[in-house]
């Protein structure tokens, strides 16, 4: 008997029985990261394969990035080649259900099997070190001036940072479709954009842009949430008069036509490593917060937040 077949025999026996599934860790986990290197699900994406070997729940990882289109090409290969592999997994969040109310693509996230909702994040708005504006209000003036002339740069199109754009124009008395939104397929092509000075303002996650800030190549402006990120001085878009707050989340899902026993197993392993020294690292490291979430409520959070962001996007003119 192959040693693949054997582990997963056993790891269904696991379930079955009771039994503890890292004494039966799955000889391979291939994870699916729908975007470029370099941007949020990538980052997440490695972070889990790091915890899933470091809570002995997985003897290796692999990874196969396929960005674009907010992540729907990767979830296409995703739903089309792994039918029934109980040990693949797909990066999601937000992002991939912003840009399938969008771009209505032919494989939705129905498709394949939800295992847990993971970390939450806001977004930051960053300027580049020489650029001639200072402030969010330096930007808010021109963007009332001429709204085309302001380019927004971030993940693609319905990415949660491309809401947050549109959204500000609404609140600052702007129309959301005369925005200038540059779509990026990935994190690293929006850094470095940012960083080139290609686009005006650019929007993200605040782990991919910490080293930039830290460095002082990037500029923060404002970020999303309702209160300043805990150790981060940013001032809110709220504190700045700016009636915006929305967040990021990202989880990850299991392949279509999984079993429910192999899907309860593969739910026991990500929670796992969760608790692991290297996720907990992870979430310092990145400034995620912890928001693990599973089984029936995790299916019913995506529902939820599907139907919240177009009721959003349509309020901003984005659909």
């Amino acid at each position: 008997m192959r040693r693949d077949t054997f582990l997963k025999s056993m790891a269904a026996m696991a379930v079955a029985s009771g039994l503890p599934l890292s004494a039966f860790a799955a000889d391979n986990i291939k994870m699916m990261i729908p975007a470029n290197p370099g941007g949020g699900w990538d980052g997440t994406g490695r972070a889990l394969g790091k915890a899933l070997q470091d809570a002995k729940v997985a003897d290796a990882v692999t990874f196969d990035n396929k960005g674009g289109a907010a992540g729907a090409l990767g979830l296409a290969q995703f739903v089309n080649a792994s039918k029934g592999d109980p040990n693949a997994l797909l990066v999601m969040g937000a992002v991939m259900l912003g840009g399938i109310i969008t771009g209505k693509p032919p494989v939705s996230i129905t498709a394949a099997t939800p295992i847990a909702r993971l970390t939450s994040e806001y977004n930051v708005f960053v300027l580049p070190a020489n650029s001639p504006f200072k402030t969010m209000a330096d930007v808010i003036a021109q963007l009332k001036k001429d709204p085309g002339s302001v380019k927004w740069g971030g993940g693609s199109r319905g990415s949660t940072e491309h809401i947050a754009a549109a959204m500000i124009a609404r609140a600052v008395g702007v129309d959301a479709a005369k925005i200038n939104y540059v779509a990026f397929r990935g994190g690293g092509e929006a850094t470095a954009a940012i960083l080139g000075g290609n686009v005006t303002v650019g929007g993200s996650g605040y782990s991919e842009f910490q080293q930039y800030i830290e460095t002082g190549k990037m500029k923060p402006i404002g970020v999303t949430s309702e209160a300043r990120l805990k150790g981060i001085d940013i001032p809110t878009l709220k504190e700045q008069g700016i009636d915006v707050v929305i967040g990021n989340w990202r989880g990850v899902y299991g392949a279509p036509g999984i079993t429910p026993a192999q899907r309860k197993a593969l739910t026991e392993r990500v929670v796992k490593a969760t608790q692991s020294k290297a996720w907990q690292d992870a979430l310092v490291k990145n400034n995620w917060t912890p928001a693990l979430l599973t089984g029936a409520a995790f299916e019913q959070f995506v529902d939820n937040d599907f139907a919240a962001l177009r009721a959003t996007m349509v309020k901003s003119g984005m659909i």
